[in-house]
């Protein structure tokens, strides 16, 4: 494709510090920064990377938590033609050395915290020539002379301005799996796709935001709310970054009320966290226009009360990493607290995205009639360029000219799509399939209940078989029971779909974005033996 129908994505923060220098840009704790301070800071460190020697289609990792440098370390890679490869802080030495080593990393940006993670990802990958530390020493962390990421943005304060040309097909961001099957991918997200993704976000997600609204980091931006403030910076809105990587929902109420926050975006368990804590209910959330929850669909439970504490602001996306969540939306009116209300949409995760082709597709690729279930594709400017280094398993993503996302669902009449399941989470028990999260819907609404996961394992006589991991809902006396949860399914769930044991624990498992992990359930209902070595297979 012609450079002329591409612009680098670094021009979105050149265009918005121009156009709001003196506004603030990002807030951590009692820390400002405007937009034009970022603005040249990053020009700052493009001159410093530029002078190590680092060009064009370079990939630099970064291990660090929320902070400023995390903020901007992205714009100065993209603004250099250069890939940006930031890591889930909480990840081990050995995961991030994986990453380091296949992304072919040539720089690391480290906070000085993580020493551990720097010198695996020293020893794994042969292509790494620098280590840029981040923050102040932390003992002999960094070692003498070694290069400081504020130092070289002073030293390079005030240089001349660079920005390279891309391509529609050039590399901006290695967008890398949870790995929950294997090891992690690196998902290729191009300067021309993330165009797209950043203004279709702003379309479909929140239209109308503008200098004056203030968005809130409740994860990690490595990823989904890295994608979430990019729509932000397009627009001018501050973002506010929580002081520390522990999600304090009292916290954020109270940095929501203090900075009428307009706009966040997380992960369906977090949305359950911040409106059962009392903080809902005492601090001054009336700002908020745009709850997002990705990730996974939100149970139908937790649903209703987040309506009910937060009013019409819930807006719901469906995607992967490799699509940058550009799949599906229900947007703010198309949810209701009331069920007999045919604006709630109840199940659905909307419709397709602005630009974006969705369909259910059969095993031979055929489509699928309206409300049969088959697997969800979807095509169009919003889908990855493949995976790095991974022909294989890019040709098997890509099959038949759609993305396929792995996930089953359904389309109704009006186009509106319905996730039934992972693919890898259904379950065949006497020959029919089973769907887990239908059971998982329908126990979330016992009181008892606060959190579940079921899943299939294998069985002599059916062939596989339910078991459900529950947390109990603390407070309720007398604590609910198996015998108690079945009555109460039974009438409303077909026999088969049933779970066959129930176990009681204190937490599920949860990746570092917040979605339980259901092959983590599954690792330690082996570990604890309430499941056989053959059931886990």
């Amino acid at each position: 494709m012609n450079p002329a129908q591409v612009c680098n994505l670094a021009q979105l923060l050149r265009q918005t510090a121009r156009q709001f220098p003196d506004r603030v840009g990002l807030i951590q704790g009692e820390q400002r920064w405007t937009w034009a301070e970022i603005d040249q800071r990053v020009d700052a460190l493009v001159a410093a990377w530029r002078a190590l020697g680092l060009t064009h289609g370079d990939r630099i990792l970064q291990q660090s938590r929320n902070n400023l440098a995390m903020f901007e370390a992205g714009w100065a890679a993209w603004r250099m033609g250069c890939v940006w490869v930031p890591t889930n802080f909480r990840l081990t030495p050995d995961e991030v050395a994986y990453l380091g080593q296949s992304s072919g990393a040539r720089a690391m940006l480290v906070e000085t915290v993580f020493a551990g993670h720097a010198e695996a990802v020293q020893a794994a990958s042969p292509a790494l020539e620098h280590v840029i530390w981040i923050g102040p020493p932390q003992g002999d962390v960094p070692p003498d002379g070694a290069l400081m990421y504020e130092a070289l943005i002073e030293q390079h304060r005030g240089a001349e301005p660079f920005e390279a040309t891309v391509d529609w097909d050039d590399p901006l961001w290695f967008f890398y799996t949870s790995g929950t099957t294997g090891k992690p991918k690196a998902g290729i997200l191009t300067h021309g796709q993330m165009g797209f993704v950043v203004t279709n976000h702003l379309a479909d997600l929140i239209p109308g935001t503008r200098e004056t609204d203030v968005s809130i980091a409740v994860a990690p931006l490595s990823h989904g709310a890295g994608v979430h403030a990019l729509m932000n910076v397009a627009r001018g809105a501050a973002t506010v970054l929580l002081p520390s990587e522990k999600m304090d929902a009292d916290l954020v109420w109270q940095l929501v009320e203090r900075h009428r926050v307009t706009n966040l975006f997380t992960v369906p368990t977090i949305v359950k966290v911040l409106v059962e804590h009392p903080a809902v209910d005492t601090c001054d959330h009336s700002s908020l226009r745009y709850v997002i929850y990705a990730g996974a669909p939100m149970y139908r439970a937790d649903q209703r009360l987040a309506l009910q504490k937060l009013g019409p602001v819930l807006v719901q996306y469906f995607g992967l990493g490799e699509v940058t969540g550009n799949i599906t939306v229900l947007p703010t009116h198309m949810h209701s607290a009331d069920d007999n209300d045919p604006n709630a949409n109840i199940g659905s995760c909307g419709r397709p995205r602005t630009g974006m082709e969705v369909a259910i597709l059969g095993t031979d690729l055929q489509h699928l009639p309206t409300g049969e279930v088959g697997e969800i594709c979807v095509r169009g400017p919003a889908v990855f360029a493949g995976y790095h280094g991974n022909a294989e398993a890019t040709a098997k993503a890509l099959r038949g000219g759609w993305f396929h996302t792995g996930d089953l669902g359904r389309l109704d009449a009006r186009g509106l799509l319905y996730i039934t399941d992972r693919e890898s989470d259904m379950y065949i028990s006497g020959g029919s399939n089973v769907y887990p999260r239908e059971c998982e819907e329908l126990l979330l609404t016992h009181p008892g209940v606060a959190e579940v996961a079921v899943l299939g394992v294998p069985d002599r006589h059916w062939g596989e078989v339910g078991v459900a991991v529950v947390v109990r809902r603390a407070g309720q006396t007398p604590e609910v029971s198996a015998d108690e949860l079945l009555a109460y399914i039974d009438g409303k769930l077909a026999r088969y779909r049933w779970p066959r044991q129930f176990f009681f624990w204190d937490s599920l498992p949860k990746s570092g974005y917040g979605k339980i992990t259901k092959k983590d359930v599954r690792a330690l209902l082996l570990e604890r033996g309430e499941i056989s070595p053959v059931d886990a297979s």
